[in-house]
């Protein structure tokens, strides 16, 4: 078992926005957090990793590999951050740093984990470039953020976040702000990628569209509760809350298949 969340609270400035929730995410298992904004999703994620934001509070227990990451210091947390655990969030506009080119933001990810030195990190960084299907790679990691398309950008947070081959990635709404074509295209790169390397995942959406194309197992959070909890197709045949009920309608999103068929 990798990832074991039960009775979880969040706290910010004393209010409750995650209230006691409970999940698992076993090794190679692809899980979706489903809800609307607002609904605790996002900052669930933030807890998992230890990077919430100021003056919140996490309670309950998170435990990786059966390691409690509550109150674990951020010196002995951050080992885990990019080694087991990666994350890409929903706006790589404000992920990746302006003033510095995709290819040394890529690389640095690379050197803090692996301590290879920079020429070595380079190398990869090129590497992974390709491997997230960025074209041009060698010339590429040496542009700024600014001079590449919502998508490119995305495909290097992703590249970041999978150079250290984490077990687990958490995808935070990775695809909100793109188009439906390259929303399509990012979607089938995660899952080609994550089933490359084994991972397993753990998608944040309001979609259900979209967690339809990308997980197997849904929880569907309201107001920092959790409501419902089932296998995705049930959730789109049966769904048994008002919540999902009400996602499932709100549903726009041409459902996409990737290649080789399977939803």
């Amino acid at each position: 078992m990798s990832l074991e969340v039960q009775d979880l609270v969040v706290e910010v400035d004393g209010r409750r926005v995650v209230d006691g929730i409970s999940f698992e995410v076993p090794d190679g298992a692809r899980l979706g957090l489903i809800g609307e904004s607002g609904s605790g999703k996002s900052i669930t994620a933030l807890a998992v990793l230890g990077l919430l934001p100021d003056g919140a509070q996490a309670h309950g227990s998170i435990r990786w590999d059966g390691t409690e990451l509550i109150g674990m210091p951020d010196r002995e947390l951050a080992r885990f951050r990019g080694d087991d655990i990666g994350i890409v969030f929903q706006e790589p506009r404000t992920a990746l740093n302006p003033i510095r080119t995709v290819g040394r933001q890529i690389a640095e990810s690379i050197r803090i984990h692996t301590g290879v030195g920079k020429r070595e990190a380079r190398a990869r960084a090129i590497e992974e470039a390709a491997r997230v299907r960025l074209p041009d790679p060698e010339t590429i990691v040496d542009k700024y953020p600014h001079q590449l398309s919502g998508g490119q950008r995305q495909r290097v947070a992703i590249a970041m976040a999978l150079a250290c081959r984490p077990r687990l990635l958490i995808a935070d709404e990775p695809t909100t702000a793109l188009d439906v074509t390259i929303q399509a295209e990012i979607l089938q790169l995660l899952l080609s990628l994550v089933s490359e390397q084994g991972m397993s995942l753990m998608f944040i959406t309001h979609d259900l569209a979209v967690l339809a194309q990308v997980a197997t197992h849904g929880v569907v959070l309201e107001n920092g509760r959790l409501v419902e909890a089932a296998p995705v197709p049930t959730l789109l045949s049966a769904p048994a809350s008002p919540v999902t009920q009400g996602l499932l309608r709100d549903a726009t999103a041409t459902l996409w298949r990737p290649e080789g068929g399977g939803a």
